[in-house]
């Protein structure tokens, strides 16, 4: 699979990423939240176990201890979409292993025992799914499983029980939003079962027009059916989206061309920029370069940036802690260097 961040650049695809999630638990253990620190650990000890049979695994995997940390540790891990808020607040039991491609991560002792998650760029949900599989398989292998005939997988959460996958996408729909067309979709996708939320899942707001929708159906359907529904209402709203472009090019040619053209301005030339605003931006640039109205600016450099404007990565960068206007300044001089004319 492909790093979602550094994948080749394809500037019309509006899909950013793909993710999978599998939930599950090992037989006659509590979940998570009933475990102390000394069982928590003996936990990711046995699954550790079960997971690092081969050499090859061995190689490339390697597994995070949390409270080995320091916070800025943690929420960078977070922000780059390895792990979950869940797994940070409970910093002093958790663990994930971690591929060196960061395209694997299997969480220990989140809201479950092991929470498979694998991210790639893309539509490319059967791929993501596939390796998903495979680890899983080798898990099963090892642990015993918490399965019931009837229900299937038993989850800490009643919503994921059954298959206990999570299938989201992560896309960009500026022209939908500029549109007003947004209300209307989230009503139309949470009727078939469909939730939408914002950069980083659950409890984010939407900023900089990228939105993540994932099935909230696990119960009573298999995986190939969760993986078909979302592939086809993605395909769905990404020809929405287009549709809304071509009408606002249509109408707007300049008035869009303008938007996207300050904004590039803007971020090239910024002394201080706060995350919210820099991720608007920065929504108006990828719409350009998407639409093919900016040239040298590539995709490879804006997914980069999603990430490296995070508070975390920007202190990571300094090794310190930033005072607020400390990173805005920081982030600013960031962008400036990552869009420079000159860089391309």
């Amino acid at each position: 699979m492909d790093n979602w961040i550094t994948a080749c650049d394809n500037k019309g695809d509006l899909v950013i990423s793909s993710r999978m999630r599998l939930a599950r638990n090992l037989a006659k253990i509590p979940f998570p939240r009933k475990l102390n620190v000394e069982k928590s650990r003996n936990l990711i000890k046995n699954v550790e176990n079960a997971f690092y049979t081969l050499p090859e695994i061995q190689e490339k995997f390697k597994t995070q201890y949390l409270w080995e940390k320091n916070n800025n540790e943690r929420q960078l891990y977070f922000e780059k979409h390895l792990i979950s808020k869940n797994l940070i607040d409970n910093s002093d039991k958790t663990a994930f292993i971690l591929n060196d491609k960061e395209t694997v991560s299997i969480m220990i002792n989140e809201e479950d025992h092991i929470r498979i998650q694998c991210i790639t760029a893309g539509l490319n949900l059967e791929e993501a799914y596939n390796v998903s599989d495979k680890i899983d398989d080798l898990l099963e292998e090892n642990l015993d499983y918490a399965f019931d005939e009837k229900l299937g997988y038993l989850t800490a959460c009643p919503t994921n029980v059954g298959t206990g996958l999570r299938v989201s996408v992560m896309l960009h729909l500026p022209a939908l939003s500029l549109n007003n067309q947004m209300n209307g979709l989230l009503n139309a996708l949470a009727q078939v079962g469909m939730t939408v939320r914002g950069l980083y899942g659950e409890g984010s707001k939407v900023v900089g027009n990228i939105y993540q929708i994932s099935n909230q159906i696990t119960l009573g359907r298999s995986e190939e059916e969760i993986l078909s529904n979302l592939k086809a209402i993605v395909i769905q709203v990404i020809n929405e989206e287009k549709i809304s472009r071509e009408s606002l090019m249509k109408k707007y040619r300049y008035e869009l061309e303008d938007r996207v053209y300050r904004a590039l301005g803007v971020l090239r030339s910024a002394v201080l920029l706060d995350s919210n605003e820099c991720l608007k931006l920065l929504s108006d640039v990828r719409l350009g370069v998407e639409m093919g109205i900016i040239k040298d600016v590539n995709k490879v450099a804006l997914n980069n940036l999603l990430i490296n404007i995070q508070p975390a990565a920007i202190q990571k960068q300094y090794n310190r802690n930033l005072s607020r206007g400390e990173r805005d300044f920081n982030r600013a001089k960031l962008v400036r260097k990552e869009l420079a004319i000159d860089n391309k």
